[in-house]
């Protein structure tokens, strides 16, 4: 684990700060899914004592992104694949009915911010940047989330969003998803534009459901070169 250094956390809230780092941490991978949280390290990294980072270790394990482990301390939460084939269909609900909601009351600022972010999707595709795509697209998910303008559906999709966050667009990964990822993001944008609400929920939530095939389909292309890669590496070792 790297970060680059920081100034240190003060105020009254340290906990508070302190949790968001380690969220960011967890987030951007800094911290991988499994690895145990060295706290010696990041207390003298961050110039804080062990006790606020403790208290904040409690906050993300409340959120569920952290567990901690009887006398080995902390570690982050590893995703399983029935976690992700829960998952995605409930946030194809959810964000379905941020999009529904959201191409009803959108007006022509909102819909200059969302087309905005559409266009720097359209570049990281056209780059085929997956890192630059995927902080894009979680950007441009994040604003049809606040334009429904709904609180209750707010607070659910952004509990659950944060589980999402913890899989960084794996599935983008697989070859041609930036270009079919791409093409979803054109049909709900002109949903958006039309105002056509029922079509910009289908096609968030067609959006949601193709991104768990492409990480199942995926995951089926690891499983099939596994074999492969342990059996040349045999055959190397018996030379």
């Amino acid at each position: 684990m790297t970060e680059s250094p920081a100034l240190p956390l003060r105020g009254t809230s340290l906990h508070d700060g302190v949790a968001t780092r380690l969220r960011g941490l967890v987030f951007d991978g800094s911290l991988a899914p499994g690895e145990y949280i060295d706290e010696k390290a990041l207390a003298a990294a961050w110039q804080v004592s062990r006790t606020p980072l403790r208290e904040a270790l409690k906050v993300l394990a409340a959120e569920g992104l952290v567990e901690l482990v009887p006398h080995r301390g902390c570690r982050v939460i590893e995703l399983t694949e029935d976690d992700a084939d829960a998952l995605f269909p409930v946030m194809a609900l959810l964000e379905g009915r941020c999009a529904f909601e959201a191409a009803r009351k959108a007006g022509a600022e909102d819909l200059r911010t969302l087309a905005h972010l559409h266009d720097a999707l359209e570049r990281h595709a056209a780059a085929e940047d997956i890192d630059g795509y995927y902080r894009a697209n979680h950007a441009f998910h994040g604003a049809v989330q606040a334009l429904a303008t709904n609180r209750w559906l707010d607070r659910v999709t952004g509990d659950l969003r944060r589980f999402m966050r913890l899989m960084r667009g794996r599935q983008l990964a697989l070859p041609g998803r930036i270009a079919a990822s791409i093409n979803e993001h054109r049909v709900l944008m002109d949903a958006f534009v039309q105002h056509d609400a029922e079509r910009a929920e289908r096609a968030m939530h067609d959006h949601l459901m193709a991104q768990l095939a492409a990480l199942k389909k995926l995951r089926r292309s690891v499983r099939a070169a596994t074999p492969r890669t342990r059996a040349a590496t045999g055959a190397r070792h018996a030379r």
